[in-house]
């Protein structure tokens, strides 16, 4: 540990009144957890040394309570300190914990001390671990004295505990045998810091490391897209020092050695103050800025980036939206070369006195002016930009538009370069607020550049969204048009050029037409439509806008125009409009945004200009109490329209995990439960859509269950409304975990209603939702007992058959949890149900794997069903489930294989009729999953209760492998591995070679933990294995006989007497040994 804290671990730098401290980083922390592990194993696997005390005490500032040590039996604890029973030599515990105020002093001397202190931290042990090393940042020097401490890059501390301990040897000293101990333990710590070392080289081996030539890149690229336009991603950015050392850094030379390259100032739009960065060798982070002196703070703010654009993706929301909508412009501000490679892509005229980009604008019709090579293609988008030249350009071949602008809609459109004159004329179609679209022009120099950009700017959101079809879908050939597609575009062409009435008239018209026919929607956007319509919404014109959300409204069904309207800024206009007085517009714009928020960027975007907030206000206009408090005149239907509106934007943005969180900290969660009680299925279908999307989340489920909305969703599962019933059904599924919740919907006679929905057969989507919520239920025995009595068990046993697989999920899921009832095992042997459920197994759906071997598994309990899965040879086809590569199908169907031996009337026999089925169970005793080992462990007990099997899964190498896990500190493995080591004992010389492989020490340690089904099986295994004289010794020097004759007084029979009989057999061989000493 030494050498990789020293040298691996990342630290921070001392300050004046403070020592360094852990960086909180993932090679950090998974050092930490390593340690952490390494600590609490410790005493099982190292007994010996794990006794041994330390030259000088681990003492640091904990944030454990003393109470938290009561769950051990070798502490002594009270709410102001906690003591070990174990002494040291001055008559000291060995561990102490004493509480002053609101801090806690641990003092620890011997690794079972610290490994107590682990066990009892729970899931603080990490901050534990920290805390002491941060306390103690030389634990060798702790563990063997100063002599040993870490002096420069040498370490000879192996060298020197072996000179003591050959010294030792050959004087003859008394305390040979402590440091023996000593240099043992010195030995186990030492392979654990090469281990530590190893795990840190390959972590860093996996990272990516800037280099002052990457750093170099990153800033010119960024300062090619940043200007004083607010089309530009940011004002500025420039490094802070200009000179540059010979390796290419322009830190100075005390910070290069922390992985210092240079530091950076970063100016956005939306930021008042300027960002400091760091460019080290692991990243981008932001640091404290300069001072008024001028001295930079070097101390890190926040996270380490790989890269700049995911810095200023974090830090800046303009940054985002322009580089989402792709609208930015890029300046070129290098040397003629570049300029020349520019001029491969466009090519100007060459009278043109002007050398800036030209003025580019789209028509219905038209074509391309300007000189450009036919085989090249150009992204081209709108700009405004002032020149003094008078003449137009000449005519040229057609260029062809970038996939982003065929998504838009202007694929197949032809393109004209004007002069300033024709463009003068085109003022309309901008934005009233004046701002214009740029360029995007990109030089070869730079295209992989921006290509790099684009994919670092790419959406990591993990929550789960509908496939959109980007594929352009429009008709190739005019003839197919209809005659609308033609006067869609006449009519937007007024709207470019009209008046106020004029674009009222023709926003009338266009509604006329209908808009959900792709035709219409291809004309709009052909044309520009879409612009326009955006454009509308900067008006101050009521009924402009009015008309303008309509069509946005109707169009946004449609999925690349949804893309199209946030592509183009629309998101943030219609958030603005939420702010708005009048109701017409603040429905409108909920609307569209709950079409357009139905992908990962439009979510974000409403999210980051504070949406979430505003749609969440919108939900208080039904409740009576808004009106009153703003002495609003009231119009209920309306109110009623813009909180139903509200909550179908809420609905969209829910899908999205942050959203969620930014819903419930705008205090949204009231809201919804007031509207919940309301009667209006218009504004309940949104709400409870909204709340069944937000259930996923276990803070949510809390204030569903706390705010009273379990009574209000199992009454609306009363309505006669299919989708609200199954919106409510859906969202009972997902709170029903927890208990309470269960026992709620329980009281509130939820139940019921949820078996009669089984009745709609032909509405999958309801059935799927009943059927869910149904098997989320019947996990509380009282539930199972309500549907027994409704007869639910034939009516899901009739739905396994013709269903589609997101039912028989929840369907088999129910059957599986009511088969814990014997008389439910009995209908469902009654209805039918055992061959279908055995027909299942094979199917190749991997959550429905796992409840139907559930479901087996419980029915093979009761013999006559065992008897029916037995003849449809269901028990072979949840043996060859174990070769899944799912690791939870491989663990339910082990402990479905479990009750098949147990009450199958032959089951050695059947067991060795599978070909390779026992080698294949013992193999998956490698398996890295808990719950597989567990169940595969339980299911060994059972094969080896037949003699001939045990015999075979011991050729196998059963032995070591299960002596191999037996250092697990998890109880529930811990049980199933015990009663297989107990089973396996009685087989040959299987007893010695458990005890040969060090799996006895390991399982006395067993003894100590608080479950009694670990004792029971411990205890037994422990019997077995003292029937072995080498294994009684190495019991006793363990302290077993202590631990057992605590549980002789057991109530449990068989715990009683697996202790008492391996107390016996230790007796017996001591007996035997002191009468052949007096021999």
């Amino acid at each position: 540990m030494g050498a990789t804290l020293s040298s691996r671990a990342q630290w921070t730098s001392v300050s004046d009144d403070a020592a360094g401290k852990l960086e909180i980083n993932p090679q950090n922390e998974q050092l930490l957890m390593e340690i952490a592990d390494f600590t609490q194993a410790f005493p099982s696997k190292h007994p010996a040394e794990s006794v041994k005390i330390f030259n000088k005490p681990f003492v640091w500032k904990s944030g454990l309570d003393p109470i938290s040590f009561t769950s051990l039996d070798d502490i002594e604890a009270s709410d102001t300190e906690a003591k070990s029973k174990a002494l040291n030599a001055a008559g000291e515990p060995l561990l102490k914990v004493i509480k002053n105020d609101n801090t806690c002093s641990i003092t620890a001397e011997t690794f079972e001390q610290l490994s107590n202190v682990i066990k009892c931290a729970g899931n603080r042990k990490l901050a534990e671990v920290q805390a002491c090393l941060e306390a103690n940042r030389d634990p060798i020097s702790n563990m063997m004295g100063p002599a040993f401490a870490r002096i420069g890059i040498d370490d000879t501390s192996l060298v020197k505990a072996h000179q003591l301990l050959v010294r030792a040897q050959k004087e003859g000293n008394e305390n040979t045998e402590e440091i023996n101990t000593a240099f043992n333990l010195l030995l186990v710590v030492n392979s654990f810091d090469m281990k530590l070392m190893q795990l840190s080289f390959n972590i860093v081996a996996k990272e990516v490391r800037l280099s002052p030539e990457a750093v170099e890149r990153d800033i010119n690229l960024l300062r090619s897209f940043a200007g004083a336009d607010k089309s530009c991603l940011l004002r500025s950015i420039e490094f802070i020092s200009d000179y540059v050392f010979a390796n290419g850094c322009r830190a100075p030379p005390w910070r290069q050695v922390h992985g210092d390259i240079a530091y950076v100032i970063i100016k956005p739009f939306d930021i008042d103050e300027q960002l400091v960065v760091t460019a080290n060798t692991s990243g981008y982070y932001r640091n404290k800025g300069v001072s008024n002196e001028g001295e930079i703070d070097y101390t890190r703010i926040g996270e380490i980036y790989p890269t700049l654009v995911m810095f200023m993706k974090e830090q800046s929301a303009h940054f985002v939206t322009t580089m989402g909508r792709q609208e930015f412009a890029f300046f070129n501000k290098s040397n003629k070369e570049d300029e020349k490679n520019l001029s491969k892509n466009i090519n100007f005229d060459e009278n043109e006195g002007d050398s800036s980009p030209p003025i580019i604008s789209r028509e219905d019709t038209g074509h391309v002016s300007g000189k450009s090579s036919p085989a090249k293609s150009v992204s081209i988008q709108e700009r405004k930009r002032p020149t003094n030249n008078k003449k137009k350009p000449k005519q040229s071949p057609h260029l062809q538009p970038s996939q982003k602008w065929r998504n838009l809609g202007f694929g197949e459109d032809k393109i004209n370069i004007h002069g300033p004159k024709d463009t003068l004329n085109q003022g309309r179609r901008t934005k009233k607020s004046g701002k214009s679209n740029t360029t995007n022009i990109i030089s070869p120099r730079n295209k992989s550049s921006t290509l790099k950009l684009d994919e670092d700017f790419s959406e990591s959101s993990s929550e789960s969204e509908e496939e959109e079809d980007n594929t352009d879908r429009r008709q190739e050939t005019n003839a197919d048009l209809p005659s609308e597609y033609w006067q869609i575009q006449k009519l937007v062409k007024y709207l470019k050029v009209g008046n106020s009435t004029a674009t009222v008239l023709a926003l009338c018209c266009i509604r006329d037409f209908n808009l959900a026919q792709e035709a219409c929607q291809l004309a709009i956007r052909k044309v520009g439509g879409l612009e326009v319509l955006i454009n509308l919404l900067d008006t101050d014109e009521i009924k402009c806008k009015i008309g303008s959300l309509k069509i946005l409204k109707d169009i946004s069904r449609n999925p690349q125009l949804r893309r199209a309207i946030v592509d183009l800024g629309g998101l943030q206009t219609l958030v603005k409009i939420l702010d708005d007085d009048n109701k017409d517009l603040k429905s409108l714009a909920a609307e569209t945004i709950a079409n357009v928020a139905k992908f990962r960027r439009a979510r974000r975007t409403v999210r980051l200009y504070g949406g979430i907030v505003k749609l969440g206000y919108l939900l208080d206009y039904c409740l009576p109490t808004k009106n009153y408090i703003n002495n609003q005149q009231t119009d209920p239907e309306k109110d009623v329209n813009v909180a139903r509106c509200g909550a179908l934007a809420l609905w969209s943005c829910s899908k999205s995990t942050k959203n969620k969180h930014a819903i419930r900290k705008a205090g949204g969660i009231p809201y919804l439960a007031k509207l919940l009680k309301s009667k209006n299925e218009d504004i309940l279908i949104p709400v409870v859509g909204t709340l069944q999307e937000c259930a996923s989340e276990k803070s949510y489920r809390l204030a569903i269950r706390t705010e009273g909305m379990i009574e209000d969703l199992v009454n609306n599962l009363n309505s006669n409304c299919q989708v609200l019933q199954m919106h409510c059904a859906s969202a009972i599924f997902k709170c029903a975990e927890e208990e309470e919740t269960r026992n709620l919907v329980r009281q509130y006679g939820g139940l019921d209603p949820l078996v009669r929905l089984l009745q709609h057969r032909d509405n999958k989507e309801l059935l799927a939702a009943a059927t869910g919520a149904i098997w989320k239920c019947s996990k509380s025995p009282e539930n199972v007992l309500r549907f027994q009595e409704l007869e639910a068990i034939e009516k899901l046993v009739g739905l396994l058959t013709d269903q589609p697989e997101e039912v028989l999920i929840n369907v088999v899921g129910a059957l599986g949890e009511c088969a814990a009832e014997h008389s439910n095992r009995i209908a469902i042997r009654k209805a039918g149900g055992i061959p279908l459920l055995v027909n299942l197994l094979t199917g190749t759906n991997q959550a429905l794997l796992v409840n139907v071997t559930n479901a087996v598994g419980s029915c093979a309990i009761d013999p006559e069903c065992m008897y029916i899965i037995d003849r449809l040879d269901g028990v072979r086809l949840l043996w060859s489930l174990l070769k899944s590569s799912n690791p939870n199908v491989q663990a339910s169907s082990a402990w479905a294989i479990c009750p098949c031996i147990e009450n199958a009337k032959d089951a050695g026999e059947m067991v060795r009729s599978f070909v390779g089925g026992l080698e294949l169970i013992v193999s998956l005793l490698k398996s890295e999953d808990k719950e597989v080992l567990a169940s595969v462990c339980a299911a060994i007990a059972n094969i080896a209760k037949d003699e001939e099997n045990l015999a075979v899964i011991t050729d196998h190498g059963v032995v070591p492998m299960l002596a191999k896990l037996a250092t697990t500190i998890d109880d529930h493995l811990r049980r199933h591995l015990a009663e297989a080591i107990a089973r396996c004992c009685m087989w040959g010389n299987n007893r010695v070679a458990f005890g040969a492989a060090g799996a006895v020490a390991p399982l006395v340690q067993y003894l100590k933990s608080p479950s009694t089904d670990v004792h029971r099986s411990t205890a037994k295994a422990l019997f077995q294995l003292s029937k072995d004289p080498n294994n009684c010794i190495t019991m006793h020097e363990n302290g077993v006989v202590k631990l057992l004759i605590d549980l002789v007084g057991s109530t449990d029979n068989t715990l009683q007497e697996a202790s008492a009989g391996c107390i016996s057999n230790i007796r017996r061989l001591a007996l035997a040994n002191e009468k052949a000493r007096y021999r």
